[in-house]
């Protein structure tokens, strides 16, 4: 996108109409989930933040919301801060200065310069011993929707992103190649209770995700 007021009104577009769900499946996700990940006492940064579900979900004592969108600072909850830069500038974020680096269905909306600049400048900023975590839409399991949003650029599978990873200086500890599904905005009823269910029985992951879940750490020379 052109500008950070493009992102805003794209975000508003296509998140206003199911905002309240969307924040309420993000606080469950965060504690049912991703808190696993996330030690309390940590400092913990999103990057491509948007409307901030996970970052105001998730439980840390420090946390860092980077966008670009001019409206990410009115959805942050008190005691976030917003960082309104480009991922693949975080000059703002000093060396090792997060436990904690998450992104959310963001590196498709990247070309794949961006995508490793995004990577390396994640490298500089997580701590030596600490972990990235990245929720991204897997191509092999949604190609016919994958290119249903505008911004959607680059196509990404498990076994590409993680070859980017590696080619950043980090390493996949962990890949879960079948995770949730595409997109709130599928045929998919919207329910916590049915989430609930979702996240308890692994076996049904195998037939409706298509976002692959990766946790990396910075790789040990």
């Amino acid at each position: 996108m052109s500008s950070g007021v493009d992102l805003a009104r794209m975000y508003s577009r296509r998140f206003s109409g199911d905002a309240p769900f969307r924040m309420a499946m993000w606080q469950m996700l965060c504690r049912t989930f991703f808190q696993r990940y996330i030690d309390r006492n940590s400092t913990v940064l999103e990057i491509g933040a948007g409307h901030c579900e996970f970052i105001n979900s998730i439980e840390a004592a420090r946390k860092f919301a980077v966008d670009l969108s001019t409206d990410t600072e009115q959805h942050a909850a008190p005691g976030v801060n917003v960082v309104r830069s480009a991922s693949t500038d975080l000059s703002a974020l000093s060396d090792h200065s997060a436990d904690v680096a998450f992104a959310s269905n963001f590196f498709e909306h990247l070309s794949r310069p961006d995508i490793l600049a995004t990577l390396r400048e994640l490298k500089r900023v997580v701590a030596p011993e600490g972990r990235l975590l990245i929720l991204q839409p897997n191509i092999r399991y949604c190609s016919r929707d994958y290119w249903m949003f505008f911004d959607h650029i680059t196509p990404l599978d498990d076994y590409s992103l993680v070859e980017a990873l590696e080619l950043s200086g980090f390493e996949a500890i962990e890949v879960i190649r079948r995770f949730l599904p595409f997109t709130t905005k599928g045929g998919l009823p919207k329910s916590l209770l049915l989430l609930r269910i979702y996240l308890a029985v692994p076996l049904l992951w195998r037939v409706f995700g298509a976002q692959s879940f990766i946790v990396a750490r910075p790789a040990r020379s």
